[in-house]
């Protein structure tokens, strides 16, 4: 028979949770001031905090960018799965309570909301009831960076964190898109796009690039570029006629059976398409299979 000596193991010291409540808090806001005022705490409370788990760990969290603090890619890791631990803690804590609320407060980027989600609200209601609230984010973020939502619908690739279950329920395809007066002045080179201007969001930064790369594009030269908060206003501006816009079908396809808009050189697929996310421990709850079972059946064929 073995026989296991653990006279010698040294057992795990947890690092205090206050200082992991701090650190968690400057990295969603990358800002000691604004962790600060989160937690309605001073400053110099939440630095000596981070200067504790510094210490507990022997090592620097953070490094600064411009203005900006940046956690390092370990404290990045340990940064997602404290944010899991504190879900599920509040979550757990609630239940405890009996005060788990039966509402979803769901966070759906805004453009997808606008073209997407509300045509078919009515539907949703009928099918679940009033029991989602429709929060429209013009910057799009993990659910671990909103405490303040229960789901978060994400486009386009996403790697899901630990505590989070992401379900893919719809593809979609994404392309260059404007009026059929500009759309007229093209040839079929995409590089003639460059006498246009280039419309972009600052919500998906890289959606050009990533159309470039999976379309096999070389990339264009634009004359122009203006760039816009969301992708809600670019698309605007393309239905303008202020220039040429990347966006994903799903969020336009009744501006293209209007003739508002059109996509000069097609759609290719996006084949990460778009996912509902909640906290894990929340994923067998009625209202989450529910909402996300409506998902499935709303969306279109993977």
């Amino acid at each position: 028979m073995i026989h296991y000596d653990f006279v010698n193991v040294v057992p795990m010291r947890l690092p205090p949770l206050n200082a992991v409540r701090a650190f968690e808090a400057v990295c969603r806001h990358g800002s000691i001031l604004k962790a600060a005022e989160e937690l309605k705490v001073v400053r110099g409370a939440v630095r000596q905090q981070i200067a504790t788990l510094e210490n507990h760990f022997g090592r620097k969290l953070f490094t600064r960018d411009g203005r900006r603090l940046v956690p390092t890619p370990q404290a990045s890791a340990f940064a997602q799965a404290s944010s899991a631990a504190f879900d599920i803690l509040l979550r757990a804590a609630s239940e405890l309570e009996g005060v788990v609320s039966g509402r979803i407060r769901l966070g759906v980027p805004s453009a997808f909301a606008v073209w997407w989600l509300m045509p078919r609200v009515a539907g949703m209601q009928a099918s679940l009831g009033d029991t989602v609230d429709i929060v429209s984010m013009t910057m799009v973020e993990p659910l671990q960076m909103h405490p303040e939502l229960d789901a978060v619908i994400m486009g386009g690739e996403y790697r899901p964190a630990a505590g989070i279950t992401a379900l893919r329920f719809m593809a979609d395809e994404f392309g260059p898109v404007t009026t059929p007066t500009l759309a007229a002045t093209l040839s079929k080179d995409p590089a003639a796009m460059g006498a246009l201007t280039m419309l972009a969001s600052r919500s998906v930064p890289k959606l050009w690039d990533e159309w470039f790369a999976e379309s096999g594009t070389p990339p264009v030269v634009f004359s122009r570029a203006q760039e816009f908060e969301d992708l809600l206003l670019a698309l605007g501006a393309a239905r303008s006629g202020l220039g040429i816009a990347l966006a994903p079908r799903a969020s336009i396809e009744d501006d293209l059976q209007r003739g508002h808009l059109v996509a000069p050189y097609g759609f290719i697929s996006r084949p990460s398409g778009y996912s509902f996310c909640c906290r894990t421990p929340d994923a067998k709850r009625p209202a989450f299979s529910a909402l996300s079972g409506w998902l499935l059946r709303c969306g279109t064929p993977a």
